[in-house]
């Protein structure tokens, strides 16, 4: 029988993250197993009350927004209400209410707690956020305490993207009830590799024999990418190598001004144009430093069959466990970075090898319809 679930996210489409992947792959997921699934978020964009995306009803919360749009505080008036009655007026079988930290989420589980239906909390990070200020660094880890006792209240059963992000949970003693992992659909990045829109080598006359190190995701600091650049940089020159960087933001002016033969910004790419770069990279390598639970660009490498190079931060580890699959670096400094890509260079039957196995234990173990149907598990459950 079909179930009605609703999935709280403090931020969703067109706003692209880990988090509002994970909702939006989620959400089709279970629609393709034949629940119906409503999306409320915040409306820090200002965009249309009611629409749908994939065919996928999603509300917007009126919201103040404070840190520029990245911590949206949901705005009690009058559409709010009517937002609310309207919700309230559907008997949700399921909640889900993607992360802990946002009053965004602490509306979600309260409606699960006031409906009386199955409430499950979703977590995504590994350590407290950070904006780069100590003083505001350690309110921000105080008020994540505080809500996070407010949402206990309201719902029993916390899960983790990663075993990491469990361990995280624990930090708030919270026994978390098991893990919900990211994932990504194999199938859907197949097909777009099968036909590619662009050829990157191509385009920037990159020849066979030269070895394509790709990065993809946002271009912060905390995701190492000026470490990788500079890393890259130090290769001696008969390591034939060019760094390929698929993505956009704060840092994208200091990556600018690095691009020479050997770095090649290319800029926020669609889906599609990834799956095209992923096909012909050699090496994919992300060697982030920030609290994430279970970087979404990984496994989109593993599924595209790239060789990883990535940090133990998130789930990483979970996927490749030993260097028989990938290589999990201690840190993300440049060196570190250099040493891992010298390691690997020329080696591509190892490469070829170790991808392979990533692919097979992503297939088994990471994909959106393994996730959909632990969620379904759970709606059989009743201590929930």
């Amino acid at each position: 029988m079909a179930k009605k679930i609703c999935i709280f996210c403090s931020h969703y489409y067109p706003y692209l993250g880990g988090v509002e992947n994970y909702t939006g792959h989620l959400a089709k997921a279970l629609v393709s197993r034949g629940d119906k699934v409503v999306v409320v978020t915040s409306n820090e964009s200002h965009l249309d009350t009611y629409t749908r995306i994939d065919g996928i009803p999603v509300f917007r919360i009126p919201c103040f927004n404070l840190l520029g749009g990245r911590f949206p505080v949901t705005k009690p008036d009058a559409l709010f209400w009517k937002i609310h009655r309207r919700l309230m007026r559907i008997s949700f079988d399921m909640v889900i209410v993607q992360t802990r930290f946002y009053p965004h989420s602490l509306y979600g589980t309260w409606i699960g707690k006031k409906q009386g239906a199955r409430c499950i909390v979703i977590d995504h990070g590994t350590s407290h956020m950070t904006i780069g200020s100590p003083v505001l660094d350690r309110l921000g880890a105080w008020y994540e305490h505080g809500i996070t006792m407010l949402l206990k209240r309201n719902c029993r059963k916390f899960y983790g993207v990663s075993e990491n992000c469990c361990q995280w949970l624990r930090h708030f003693k919270i026994e978390p009830a098991g893990v919900l992992y990211n994932a990504v659909d194999p199938d859907e990045i197949a097909a777009m590799m099968e036909h590619p829109v662009r050829d990157f080598r191509g385009e920037y006359g990159i020849s066979p024999e030269t070895e394509v190190v790709t990065y993809t995701g946002r271009l912060v600091k905390e995701k190492g990418i000026l470490n990788l650049v500079e890393a890259i940089m130090e290769l001696p020159e008969e390591k034939d190598m060019v760094l390929m960087i698929a993505g956009d933001g704060e840092e994208m002016e200091h990556v600018m001004e690095r691009a020479n033969s050997r770095v090649i910004p290319l800029g926020r790419l669609s889906a599609e144009e990834v799956a095209a770069l992923l096909a012909q990279t050699d090496i994919f390598c992300l060697p982030t430093d920030y609290p994430e639970g279970f970087p979404t660009s990984v496994l989109e490498a593993a599924a595209a069959g790239c060789f990883v190079i990535t940090t133990k931060r998130g789930g990483s580890s979970e996927l490749i466990p030993d260097d028989s699959y990938g290589i999990i670096m201690d840190d993300n400094y440049p060196k570190t970075i250099k040493d891992a890509l010298e390691q690997v260079g020329g080696k591509k039957e190892y490469r070829q090898r170790a991808a392979e196995k990533t692919k097979r234990r992503l297939h088994e173990h990471f994909t959106w319809d393994k996730t959909a149907g632990e969620i379904h598990s759970l709606l059989r459950e009743r201590d929930i």
